[in-house]
């Protein structure tokens, strides 16, 4: 099958579209983590740190996944449909939890601050970071499983045990760990108070080794759970170039936070993630959603993916200089 120039383009702006939003709005998720874990004599002053880092981005960091879904819809709408179908359970709980979030976010920073009202909607926050992330990696990890099926282009699986099974669960659960191991990278960063930068740089490194278990279950269960995914995993040509350049960053990783090159430890944290979702990308490819729906028999008529692309490049004119400005005056 040869790889058409329009779609595999478009399944190249989602994969980049959901990598940014894994790097940006992953890392927020992970703040709320921290956030819900915040101890110690300056757990106040780390929940502060958090909000300080998230509070002019969030929002925004929402665009790379709102693109994903744009493009999917537009692009590919059988794949759209069936994903909004089979997986409504989940999606719609996920959907929740982002409202949930911001407006938690939203009401504890401009909102009263008697303290029964800030805890209140500290814990919708931190359990809505909790679970947001954790129903994103099991859409992620039902889709790849091969548990969708479908009989004359109509979903005939159950509605709960392509995503309630183990396999998307540790995927889920493997993604709020690599949110965290993220978010707690950025935070060391995000001050110049040498024990709140710390305090995170050991939260990094605990994550960081939390990885490693969590990234083998998931290996292990796809060996049942998604059996075309860990043969892209473990038997293509690229197999081990990936898997060692990812063992390279994330030894990098570890390394620049145990010696405190906290702006090498950023770097290689990205890398490593960048390379997890690539990975598991190029494995999947060409399946959206495996083993019945490819880019190419779910694509949308020639001229809507022309003009999709011309909407796409339009728009990026716009974006990117937009999210640039942002980050130049808060981020520095």
């Amino acid at each position: 099958m040869s790889i058409l120039p329009l779609e595999g383009i478009l399944a190249g702006v989602m994969m980049i579209s959901l990598t940014l939003y894994a790097l940006m709005g992953g890392a927020d998720y992970g703040g709320g983590v921290w956030d819900l874990l915040a101890w110690g004599p300056r757990a106040k002053a780390q929940r502060e740190l958090i909000a300080e880092a998230i509070g002019p981005i969030w929002e925004a960091n929402h665009v790379w996944l709102i693109l994903v879904i744009v493009v999917l819809f537009t692009g590919f709408p059988l794949a759209f449909a069936v994903i909004a179908t089979a997986l409504h359970i989940p999606l719609t709980l996920m959907l929740l939890g982002i409202v949930l979030r911001g407006s938690a976010f939203a009401f504890r920073t401009y909102g009263t601050k008697e303290d029964r009202i800030q805890r209140r909607w500290g814990r919708v926050f931190s359990i809505a970071s909790l679970v947001t992330p954790l129903l994103l990696g099991t859409v992620l990890g039902a889709i790849a499983s091969g548990q969708i099926r479908l009989k004359d282009r109509w979903v005939v699986a159950d509605f709960v045990r392509p995503w309630l099974a183990p396999f998307p669960l540790a995927v889920g659960l493997f993604a709020l760990v690599l949110f965290a191991f993220l978010a707690a990278v950025y935070l060391t960063l995000e001050t110049e108070d040498p024990e709140l930068q710390e305090d995170f740089r050991r939260r990094a490194l605990v994550s960081a080794f939390v990885v490693g278990p969590v990234a083998l279950l998931v290996f292990l269960l796809s060996g049942t759970g998604a059996p075309l995914i860990r043969q892209g995993l473990s038997q293509s040509w690229w197999t081990w170039p990936l898997q060692l350049s990812t063992a390279v960053f994330a030894t990098g990783a570890i390394f620049a936070l145990w010696t405190r090159r906290f702006h090498m430890a950023r770097f290689c944290a990205a890398g490593q993630i960048t390379l997890i979702l690539w990975g598991w990308g190029v494995a999947q490819f060409p399946y959206l959603i495996v083993p019945d729906i490819t880019v190419f028999n779910a694509a949308a008529p020639t001229i809507t993916l022309r003009l999709l692309l011309v909407a796409l490049g339009s728009g990026a004119l716009v974006l990117f200089p937009s999210f640039y400005y942002l980050y130049r005056i808060f981020k520095g």
